[in-house]
């Protein structure tokens, strides 16, 4: 029997990610961060908008290795037995396997394929450990995959604003722009300033953040020096 295991999770092995997408050189955040299921490959998301009806996934980065969050990956395959890590309270499990420089001698559980060391009852500290298992032993993965017609994007992953044709540049955003100066306050670490009602509020743009400058107006009254009055005794008895 020929071994085999479905293009998708060989595209999950072989692809690279974390590197600039080719298609969108010149654009900001186009790392190739998502997997595309249907066409087995890596995309950044600029790319999203092509593939918005295909399977896809989000790979992350942990201690330099990619990783998939487990909710995503046990809808393909059955992940019971890979030792999973938290992730802003995320679970996620190694996609690739994490060759080790030196061979584990220490009593307790290791991994069927690295030798890697592992917390109970873990078996295989990556997904790909488990299926280099299964091939080894049972030579078929059909048992072990799942069906799965449509996986998007966690609502979480934010896409850039240029993938939706928007330049950062010049879009405005009225309710982020317009701020009714006498209910603004700011802040600080030892006291909290109420805004005059003479003030202008100065909106700067940097990276699609907004930040609010005060630039109160002159009051001459307000810079002149102060000085004490003769203090007041009481008469002596």
């Amino acid at each position: 029997m020929a071994i085999w295991k479905p293009s998708w999770l060989e595209a999950l092995d072989t692809q690279k990610f974390f590197v600039g997408c080719s298609l969108h050189e010149n654009t900001r955040k186009n790392e190739k961060n998502i997997c595309c299921l249907d066409c087995c490959t890596s995309i950044c998301p600029h790319c999203v908008a092509a593939h918005r009806s295909h399977r896809l996934v989000q790979v992350r980065r942990y201690v330099y290795h990619d990783v998939v969050r487990l909710e995503d990956l046990e809808k393909l395959i059955d992940c019971s037995s890979v030792q999973s890590y938290t992730i802003n309270s995320s679970k996620v499990v190694f996609i690739k396997k994490r060759p080790q420089s030196r061979q584990f001698k220490g009593a307790g559980n290791i991994c069927t394929s690295c030798d890697r060391s592992l917390q109970e009852p873990y078996l295989h500290c990556s997904l790909g450990c488990k299926v280099d298992y299964v091939l080894r032993q049972k030579k078929d993965l059909s048992q072990y995959l799942r069906t799965c017609e449509s996986l998007q994007l966690s609502p979480d992953f934010l896409l850039p604003q240029e993938a939706f044709g928007v330049d950062e540049d010049t879009n405005d955003t009225t309710h982020s722009t317009v701020v009714e100066g006498d209910d603004l306050l700011l802040s600080s670490d030892s006291e909290n300033l109420s805004m005059p009602p003479s003030s202008e509020i100065a909106f700067k743009k940097r990276s699609a953040i907004y930040f609010c400058v005060r630039t109160a107006k002159a009051d001459p009254a307000m810079n002149m020096s102060r000085r004490k009055g003769v203090p007041h005794r009481s008469p002596l008895c």
